[in-house]
């Protein structure tokens, strides 16, 4: 029995992404100001490389597979995600307290939904070409990493055991796996879909990049660490250009 090869690609980079669930072990072993150093810079990797997937890689093939009219779905799939985000973590304090075992559950479904968003965009982004799969795996990967590690704290902080938030968060993950399965299927149906979810992964792509990742980096306000982070972000766009040069496409 042979398997296509997209649909191959597909299940090992969303089980790869899936994996990434466990760094949470790793990050409790790091100590506090070391780990902190280290997001600051993740999540300015993670910013310069969606915004490196969303314009060197998904816009140029939405539009170069279904014209320039396409690049208006990015708009839409920005909208698509202001939405998803704020109505899954959208919490009711009374009086400033917040029922935190009500929103590890709301934390659970919101992460089930973006992974398995997940999975929709890398399946079609390897179903056009492996080399968009793969920057998209890489954008994708950077930003998951220290969102995992945010979502294994809100678990423990919850009221959940270390051993049972990280089995949690990785059944969670796998959802990544199923949005892979159905977005082969989809794409592989019904060639116009590709056109379509391509700028809604850039939109996707440009909505967590600029409202979620790079306030967190202007928050820094020092001289020298603003220097790095600029040029750490540079570096996660400046990634993608290379996977563009070496894989082609």
């Amino acid at each position: 029995m042979e398997f296509d090869p997209a649909f191959v690609n597909i299940m090992i980079s969303t089980i790869l992404i899936s994996l990434i669930a466990f760094i949470g072990v790793f990050a409790l072993s790091l100590n506090e100001n070391l780990l902190k150093k280290i997001l600051l810079a993740l999540v300015s990797l993670s910013a310069g490389a969606l915004m490196g997937g969303a314009f060197i890689h998904l816009l140029p093939e939405s539009v170069e597979s279904s014209g320039p009219e396409s690049v208006m779905f990015v708009l839409v799939g920005f909208v698509i995600f202001f939405v998803v985000e704020k109505v899954l973590f959208w919490r009711h304090c009374h009086d400033g307290k917040c029922d935190v075992h009500t929103f590890r559950y709301m934390n659970l479904i919101g992460d089930a939904i973006h992974n398995f968003i997940d999975g929709l965009i890398l399946a079609v982004s390897f179903v056009v070409s492996v080399t968009l799969g793969i920057s998209a795996t890489i954008a994708i990967a950077f930003h998951e990493i220290p969102q995992e590690i945010g979502d294994f704290g809100v678990l423990v902080y919850g009221g959940y055991t270390r051993k049972k938030a990280l089995m949690l968060n990785f059944i969670i993950a796998l959802t990544a796996v199923l949005g892979g399965v159905v977005g082969y299927l989809v794409s592989s149906q019904v060639e116009e879909v590709v056109g379509f979810l391509l700028p809604l992964a850039a939109g996707g792509f440009i909505y967590i990049a600029a409202t979620d990742l790079v306030p967190e980096i202007k928050k820094v306000v020092d001289v020298k660490k603003s220097i790095i982070t600029l040029l750490v972000f540079v570096g996660g766009i400046a990634l993608m250009w290379l996977t563009k040069l070496l894989f082609g496409g």
